[in-house]
């Protein structure tokens, strides 16, 4: 950690989860909204289909989000944003909990659940912002729909985000991921990425997984306990 000059950081639900995030993905598939699975409420098809439905569902996201703070890992990572010549945040989740402990610069691979986009013009809004709770609700600029800014099943990651987080993941000597099961691609394959050009690569999550053996270090801890310790 001393003598890292670029860390590259990558987190997942587990770290979010440590702050009372839900994840909602029930077990074996079990109806969590209206009788729809996360994967169906949360989808491209379904935005296509019924767009006011989708923004019920992440309306009750935020409002569970609301209460909610963040926590140790949160705070670490923010701080250190300061002690290396180059540091780099990437992120799967989307609760804005990064940016609410004072991260400057977030890669959000996956959206951000309190940004609202155009879907014509591209225009992106914070939610918290919008004057009414009309849903959908409408482009200020171009008078079209929006839509929550995040990546729904069946869509691509935002263009250029994925590739920006790459490059830096590439050009790190220290990678740290935390939380994250190493299962969802493409942001799984940046740890990786990292490693194959030199980093020295550390994972952070309470039981193994399938990056585990890749790695230089794998610490079977919780990142809000672990990353407070690596601190200096």
């Amino acid at each position: 950690m001393r003598a890292a000059r670029s860390v590259f950081v990558l987190t997942g639900a587990g770290v979010s989860a440590e702050s009372g995030v839900p994840t909602f993905r029930g077990g074996g598939g079990a109806p969590l909204w209206k009788g729809m699975p996360f994967d169906v409420i949360s989808s491209a098809g379904m935005a296509a289909r019924d767009l006011p439905a989708v923004w019920e569902w992440f309306d009750y996201r935020r409002d569970l989000l609301q209460s909610l703070s963040p926590n140790p890992a949160h705070a670490t990572l923010a701080r250190w944003q300061d002690k290396f010549e180059t540091f780099t945040l990437a992120t799967q989740n989307v609760d804005g909990l990064h940016n609410a402990a004072g991260s400057r610069e977030v890669f959000e691979l996956h959206g951000n659940i309190w940004r609202a986009r155009c879907l014509s013009c591209e225009e992106r809004v914070d939610v918290r912002e919008l004057e009414s709770r009309e849903r959908p609700p409408l482009c200020r600029l171009c008078g079209d729909s929006m839509r929550p800014d995040v990546v729904l099943f069946g869509e691509l990651l935002p263009p250029g985000v994925y590739e920006q987080a790459a490059s830096r993941a590439m050009g790190c000597d220290l990678c740290i991921v935390a939380g994250t099961s190493a299962l969802v691609y493409p942001a799984a394959d940046l740890p990786v990425l990292a490693k194959r050009a030199g980093a020295f690569l550390v994972e952070v999550n309470p039981e193994r997984t399938p990056l585990s053996e890749f790695c230089d270090e794998a610490l079977e801890r919780k990142a809000g306990e672990v990353l407070p310790l690596l601190d200096f």
